[in-house]
């Protein structure tokens, strides 16, 4: 595909996608007011396929799921974070899905709101511990209701293949709910790169791994470098 054409194919992904995304959380965030619930079963059964499914074709990137045995409730998904492809294809792949979320995220205008009233669990970076006490009690909350959850263990998106390092959030995360953690591996980066316009046509791989618990390892460490390297191994097999 010439430069040219990957140009124009990107320019109107983007100029279909971005405004319909806003129009849906509109929507969203107006049910939302009235029944969180509601908002939630009209986003994943209604909105979401109706916006993204479209938006793949414009693109020509096709999503292929490994692992799917590993998808079911009861986890923790930690995942890696590569680009903002898979906060918007999560929601179809892993239903009642819900991320853990930098707090200043939730105060983008549409955005944001919809965000917070879909029942993401943010949190505040620059409060230390209290800041971890308050995401746990959120997400005993949201576990309760029936939601999944999923955290980017590093925090932060990165290019394919760089490790910005792995944050041990999750530990406490997972020994407060008493769930195992499936490691998950990507490669949303070849295709939808981290502030780039072009959408490059290709395989979006999103790998689900067998389950992990931290009680199994001697140390916290010795499980984050566990995860870290099961993680990491897996994606460099999918590059």
């Amino acid at each position: 595909m010439t430069k040219l054409k990957l140009f124009l194919r990107s320019t109107i992904a983007n100029l279909y996608f971005y405004p319909a995304l806003m129009l849906g959380f509109v929507v969203a965030i107006c049910v939302g007011l009235v029944s969180r619930p509601q908002m939630v079963a009209l986003w994943d059964n209604k909105l979401h396929p109706l916006i993204f499914k479209p938006m793949l074709k414009l693109c020509g990137i096709e999503i292929e799921v490994r692992g799917k045995q590993y998808i079911k409730p009861g986890y923790i998904f930690a995942s890696k974070h590569e680009s903002a492809f898979e906060t918007y294809a999560y929601t179809g792949i892993i239903k009642n899905s819900i991320f853990v979320l930098k707090k200043e995220l939730t105060y983008i205008p549409l955005f944001g709101w919809g965000q917070a009233l879909y029942g993401m669990i943010p949190i505040d970076r620059s409060a230390g511990a209290k800041a971890m006490k308050g995401m746990l009690k959120e997400a005993k909350k949201r576990v309760q209701e029936g939601r999944n959850i999923i955290i980017f263990p590093e925090g932060t998106r990165c290019k394919h293949l760089e490790v910005k390092g792995y944050k041990s959030g999750i530990v406490f995360l997972a020994e407060g709910l008493d769930l195992p953690i499936v490691p998950v591996a990507l490669n949303s980066d070849l295709c939808w790169s981290k502030a780039s316009f072009i959408r490059r046509p290709g395989k979006v791989i999103f790998e689900f791994m067998e389950p992990m618990r931290v009680s199994d390892y001697k140390s916290k460490k010795e499980f984050m470098e566990a995860l870290q390297d099961r993680i990491e191994t897996a994606c460099q097999k999918i590059a």
